[in-house]
């Protein structure tokens, strides 16, 4: 069981750590949001991290034949919503800047809201699966049904753990950079990786 907890924790911590484009996207709303609104946005993340984890776990060997021929679309319409996404921030960013607006005064997304719109984004990219499948196949997780689970939990777990440091220091960033050009500069730097990583998907 303990092998299982390790594996679980460096499988989640292994497809956490290096900060793509939803992560760098969860500290640019972080950095101009609540921290609950953060957390929820991080919680999104983990649960589409733990949601594929399991998927990898029941459905084994089975997933890479199906997953194969759809790996190219799917990197496609991901790649299409997060430049989606790096538009609409950047959109937001010059708005709130020309407006004048201050941080207290904008609009807050919910928790809840925050929670469905990154599992989503972060359900988009098919890599996340074909990671776990791989660590489950090259017997890097279990083989009975109360290792598996422990192995899902202890995946979730690390990955929300990571994104919520991540949302924490997003949002410690937004209360230091108080200033109107600053959040402009920031909020504009943020959009210009998350597209730059979303054509890095189909390049």
């Amino acid at each position: 069981m303990t092998a299982a907890v390790v594996a679980g924790l460096l499988a989640g911590y292994g497809i956490a750590i290096p900060v793509g484009a939803v992560g760098a996207h969860l500290v640019a709303v972080a950095a101009r949001s609540p921290w609950r609104t953060a957390a929820g946005a991080a919680l999104g993340i983990a649960t589409a991290d733990g949601v594929y984890a399991l998927v990898a776990v029941v459905g084994g060997a089975a997933l890479v034949p199906l997953l194969a021929p759809v790996a190219a679309p799917l990197r496609w319409v991901s790649a299409g919503v997060l430049l989606v996404l790096a538009a609409a921030s950047a959109r937001t960013a010059l708005r709130a800047h020309r407006a004048g607006t201050p941080p207290g005064e904008r609009p807050v997304t919910a928790p809840h809201r925050a929670f469905w719109t990154f599992l989503g984004i972060t359900v988009l990219n098919p890599m996340t699966v074909l990671y776990f499948t791989a660590l489950v196949l090259g017997g890097h997780a279990t083989t009975g049904p109360a290792e598996g689970a422990v192995f899902v939990a202890a995946a979730f777990a690390a990955s929300a753990s990571w994104q919520l440091l991540l949302a924490s220091t997003g949002t410690l960033l937004g209360h230091a950079l108080t200033g109107a050009r600053a959040r402009l500069l920031t909020g504009l730097a943020s959009s210009g990786l998350i597209a730059v990583l979303a054509v890095g998907l189909v390049v």
